[in-house]
């Protein structure tokens, strides 16, 4: 039975990773364009859902270009224009990682669509702001004056309250901390203020209805 020495086995160890290594770095250098443009089309998917806009990852860029303007306010900040409306972008932390979406806003003000999404949210708990049912919560709502919070027993007259989570009080906690810094970002959009950045805002004030 032939044998090896521990030098051999060390060298043909040390040999055998690094070709390992570099067939992985060139199949992740080719794939990395390819990602980056799935990337690209899901979020322009999930801006379409927002404004009721389906699509398809062979549609979606076309339709994106057809129904979304990208701009930003004066500070810099990034939202979408729609024909009817503006969409913003929400970034937050939830009970297990990173949450985000956006939501479109009509011109008088309210919530016309919204889309959530996750890192790690747990199944049937925090993960349930990725539902159509979830997101359906806020149409109609406000945040014009005050941010959108999550709240047990939502009053469903109140236009700044959503229903929590059931179960998910920490994602809950961060959807609502999420809509309140977009609150912060994006006010003077939203309550119908002059942008000097970018014009007249679509969004009405509350008070002229």
């Amino acid at each position: 039975m032939k044998t090896f020495s521990n030098r051999y086995i060390f060298i043909y160890s040390t040999v055998l990773v690094a070709v390992v290594a570099v067939i992985l770095s060139v199949v992740a250098t080719s794939l990395k364009p390819l990602q980056e443009r799935n990337q690209r089309v899901e979020t322009k998917q999930m801006l379409l859902r927002t404004i009721g806009v389906e699509s398809t990852t062979a549609n979606a860029e076309d339709l994106y270009a057809k129904h979304i303007t990208e701009t930003e306010t004066a500070e810099g900040k990034p939202y979408f224009r729609f024909d009817g409306g503006v969409v913003i972008p929400l970034r937050g932390t939830g009970l297990w990682g990173p949450i985000w979406g956006y939501m479109a806003f009509g011109e008088d003000g309210s919530v016309v669509g919204a889309v959530f999404d996750h890192k790690g949210e747990t199944p049937g708990l925090g993960g349930e702001i990725s539902t159509d049912k979830f997101a359906a919560r806020f149409v109609g709502k406000r945040m014009d004056t005050e941010p959108i919070h999550l709240k047990k027993h939502a009053d469903k007259e109140n236009r700044y309250e959503v229903d929590a989570i059931s179960g998910g009080t920490m994602t809950s906690n961060g959807v609502t901390a999420m809509l309140a810094a977009a609150f912060d970002d994006y006010s003077a959009l939203l309550n119908g203020s002059t942008d000097p950045g970018c014009g007249e805002s679509n969004i009405s004030n509350s008070n002229e209805q």
